[in-house]
């Protein structure tokens, strides 16, 4: 087979500048947002400026939530995007996802001086006829309905490009004829002796042990999908929505591995764009570039720091709330139970005050030194932050790692009555997928040689 060389990013979220105010209605908006909203256009120009330069491959793939909410005039802009990077000689393949299209004006937004308005949408069935030139149109095999399609992208080496939003059942499933397209791809695959993999919006393993905990970070049904593809010769897909980085790896009953390696959104921490390089069947070359800085009021920071800053404001404001303005809290969050009005309000207010050292006398534990004086709530927001940006760094044997440790061993009596279940369906052991998810124990998140077989 004749290696492959490819940049992907992730979750561009493309809004077109002019199409809004930024004024007292987008900050309400903005108040508890992890990715940007006005920056998006001059965080993409960075992006795409970078790509068009860039030499070390010739393929550009994007992996969904190209619009920030399916505005037509975002997707039109985009596209001259993609356009450009053609004429630079880029063969750019993308699919769509579910911020890509709306089926009336109330799913599009922006704001102007009288508060929320809504620009054109696009609908799904005019996705296929606009990205046609960025790999259905060049494809060897489409399904035009489910919006996927088989690319060639060298002698030995095929793209399986899927939209898993579904069409009739609700989104982000897998319909019963699109799998059935899909195992014929895979069989024709094997039957041709191509090397084959995935790219699909949403992530088939939870990006980190918590997230296995909620349903939305992953595809529905992920664990008899992942099952199939793997069994299928599918071994690798890569992935976006959540907006984290991460490489994940299960291997199935019957001995195949299947990694999935998820990379954060351009547009929101952690920016990232992958370098990828299939050198043969079963060898893969996973590099990780962080986005350039982009012309915009950052107050001197980079790229990577605004967007850190921006995330943290996100968690500190949810704290915040909790505590001072419980109701919109709640409501964001769309918690109906009123009972737990006041518990939650207790809660805020302790970690407003609470430094690690006062949890640890309240709670039992032994916090070291270095850290006693940190708030809570600060320490709250960084593993959060965290657990989306990977290589997670609060290691057994530091003080933020023992402390997290000890914490959440206090916490196992109540745990162990919560009957939550896991990505594989079966309850799940929430103060181990807690501890798990401090700390990396598995692939590094950002570089890394996979061996598929």
């Amino acid at each position: 087979m004749e290696p492959v060389k490819f940049y992907l990013i992730t979750d561009t979220h493309y809004y077109k500048h002019s199409l809004s105010q930024y004024n007292e209605y987008y900050d309400d908006f903005m108040h508890y947002e992890q990715k940007c909203f006005a920056e998006t256009q001059a965080i993409n120009e960075a992006v795409f400026e970078y790509l068009e330069n860039a030499d070390e491959a010739d393929y550009v793939l994007i992996a969904g939530d190209l619009s920030f909410n399916g505005e037509k005039e975002s997707h039109l802009a985009f596209i001259e995007h993609l356009k450009r990077l053609q004429e630079k000689g880029k063969r750019v393949l993308v699919i769509t996802a579910d911020h890509d299209y709306k089926d009336n004006s109330d799913g599009c937004f922006g704001f102007d001086e009288n508060g929320w308005i809504h620009p054109e949408v696009t609908p799904r069935d005019e996705l296929f006829d606009l990205y046609s030139d960025f790999g259905f149109g060049d494809a060897i095999a489409v399904d035009k309905q489910h919006l996927s399609y088989v690319y060639q992208m060298s002698d030995g080496v095929r793209l399986l490009a899927l939209n898993n939003d579904g069409t009739e059942s609700g989104r982000r499933i897998f319909e019963e004829s699109h799998i059935e397209w899909i195992k014929e791809q895979t069989r024709k695959a094997r039957e041709d002796g191509q090397m084959m993999f995935a790219m699909s919006h949403y992530p088939l393993l939870p990006g980190q042990p918590v997230l296995a905990l909620v349903k939305s970070a992953y595809q529905k049904d992920a664990y008899e999908v992942t099952k199939l593809l793997a069994d299928e010769g599918v071994h690798l897909c890569f992935t976006g929505h959540m907006h984290n980085q991460s490489i994940n790896c299960i291997e199935t009953e019957n001995g195949n591995k299947f990694y999935d390696v998820c990379t954060g959104s351009i547009i929101a921490d952690p920016s990232i764009i992958r370098l990828v390089s299939i050198e043969d069947s079963e060898t893969v070359d996973i590099k990780s570039i962080d986005t350039p800085d982009f012309e915009w009021d950052t107050k001197g920071k980079t790229c990577r720091q605004y967007l850190a800053d921006l995330f943290d404001n996100m968690i500190v404001n949810v704290l915040y709330d909790m505590a001072y303005d419980t109701d919109r809290m709640m409501g964001k969050f769309h918690i109906d139970n009123k009972k737990l009005r006041p518990v939650l309000k207790t809660i805020g207010k302790i970690l407003q005050k609470t430094t690690l050292g006062g949890l640890g006398r309240m709670m039992f534990f032994k916090v070291d030194g270095s850290i006693k004086k940190e708030k809570v709530k600060d320490f709250a927001a960084e593993l959060v932050r965290m657990v989306f940006e990977g290589n997670m760094y609060f290691a057994p044997g530091t003080p933020k790692g023992d402390a997290f440790i000890a914490f959440v061993n206090r916490l196992k009596p109540i745990l162990k009555k919560v009957n939550a279940k896991g990505f594989d369906n079966q309850r799940a052991d929430i103060a181990d997928l807690l501890i798990k998810s401090a700390y990396n124990y598995g692939i590094d998140d950002y570089n890394a040689v996979l061996k598929l077989k």
